[in-house]
């Protein structure tokens, strides 16, 4: 679905009259290609710990252009403050208000990145690091020109350069990251590793994508195989001929399935392995809507919903944890939805079985860490997809534009997040949901 508006009101005529009008005007964003900088301009590193002067060191090692003091007038690709030996809430004072005046600066696309401390602490230290979660959140409310900003939680005794860190710094600093807006990744360990090339940190992996057919799961199984997986894309009978395209298209393997059978779990496992010789990443990303008021809402449309939005996952979880062909790092990530969060009329079953899947990953995460293991879930926002563009036009344009970036995002994007959780770079975070909205609720 092509969002026409943004387009017109990106350049020329059509820019000048929305600023005029004083109309949304978002911006064409950045989205990753193979082989493009990871930022345009250089990279200001602010903060004075010891954790910082590790980071800036780490990232000239990316061959970056790393900035420790702000040239005036000279256009940065991001912005890093780094605020992990937060001890109370005026610490923050002088590392924020020296970062301030470069966020003039800012090339279009451009990031900000903060790296600080779960709370935690004394009360004093909590507060402090509390407080960058309100600050980071509202920062990336005044960003513009397709601007981001996003913040990494390090859990106590991880430090900044763990792999973990690293890996969510690099994601959130490029153009897979796009949609991706004001909010937080937590970095529970330092397991991990970053890949030997960063253009194809799958390579070596066997990953299966459920609901692969069509809309987002096709991009994700693409966007798998792009970064060096070989891919098993599953999805119902139904869908055979469609599966097949996007199997073929990916150079893996289709398996037509219906993911509430009781063996779905065993059946997923003994192609991946018959098939391939391994299996490395499951994708839950299958689901399906029956949408009603809950005044209206019969057996039928709940059970539906529940079953395959989430019973499906636990069944296909279970039989995965049960496996010994699941133990060599494996990484498991749902799709669940802002739905689940912030709830959406008309969609209890929905948003029930979607809430249910930021539960699930949060309780499955200690049963994976024992095999060094992961298990994350990306919550989408408002999607360009085949079932948005049968919206009315009115309500589509209210929720493209009730977002911080102003604008809906792509499949491609929600693909971008799923693989970078599926990559070792992310072994350190677990048991975390990362929404992928352009910041599109209040407060969240």
């Amino acid at each position: 679905m092509t969002d026409t508006y943004t387009r017109l009101v990106s350049k020329g005529v059509g820019r000048d009259v929305a600023k005029k009008l004083g109309l949304p005007q978002p911006a064409l964003l950045r989205r990753y290609e193979p082989g493009q900088p990871l930022v345009n301009g250089p990279l200001l590193v602010v903060g004075s710990s010891t954790g910082a002067d590790a980071l800036a060191t780490d990232l000239l090692a990316w061959d970056l252009d790393v900035r420790r003091h702000a040239v005036p007038r000279e256009k940065l690709g991001g912005i890093v403050l780094v605020l992990d030996e937060l001890e109370k809430p005026s610490d923050l004072e002088e590392p924020v208000l020296r970062a301030a005046p470069s966020l003039r600066d800012l090339a279009p696309n451009g990031r900000v990145v903060t790296v600080s401390r779960e709370p935690g602490g004394t009360p004093a230290a909590a507060a402090a690091r509390q407080g960058v979660d309100g600050l980071l959140r509202s920062l990336a409310k005044e960003l513009r020109a397709g601007a981001t900003g996003n913040g990494i939680l390090l859990a106590d005794g991880v430090g900044a350069t763990a792999p973990g860190a690293l890996g969510a710094l690099r994601f959130f600093l490029s153009a897979r990251s796009a949609f991706v807006d004001g909010q937080f990744v937590r970095v529970g360990s330092s397991d991990g590793k970053l890949p030997d090339d960063v253009d194809t940190p799958l390579a070596g992996k066997v990953a299966v994508v459920t609901g692969a057919a069509r809309g987002i799961g096709a991009a994700i199984a693409r966007t798998l195989h792009r970064d060096g997986a070989t891919v098993v894309a599953v999805d119902i009978p139904a869908a055979g001929d469609h599966l097949a395209e996007v199997a073929n298209e990916v150079r893996g393997t289709a398996l037509q399935l219906d993911i509430t059978r009781d063996n779905a779990g065993a059946r997923i496992i003994d192609h991946a392995v018959g098939r391939h010789g391994r299996l490395d990443i499951v994708v839950h990303n299958a689901g399906i809507t029956r949408d009603k008021l809950l005044v209206n809402m019969d057996h039928s449309r709940w059970s539906s919903v529940i079953d395959v939005n989430i019973a499906a996952q636990l069944r296909i979880n279970d039989a995965l944890l049960a496996s010994e062909h699941f133990r060599s790092s494996p990484r498991i990530v749902s799709v669940a939805s802002t739905s689940g969060i912030a709830g959406n009329r008309g969609q209890t079953n929905y948003a029930a079985s979607k809430g249910g899947v930021m539960g699930m990953v949060r309780a499955t995460a200690p049963l994976l860490a024992r095999h060094g293991g992961s298990v994350n879930a990306v919550a989408p926002g408002f999607i360009e997809t085949e079932m948005t563009a049968r919206m009315p036009f009115a309500m589509r344009e209210i929720a493209r534009r009730l977002n911080s970036l102003q604008q809906g995002g792509r499949p491609q994007d929600v693909a971008e997040a799923i693989a970078f959780l599926a990559s070792d770079a992310a072994g350190g975070i677990s048991g975390e949901v990362l929404r992928v909205c352009g910041q599109n609720m209040v407060g969240a």
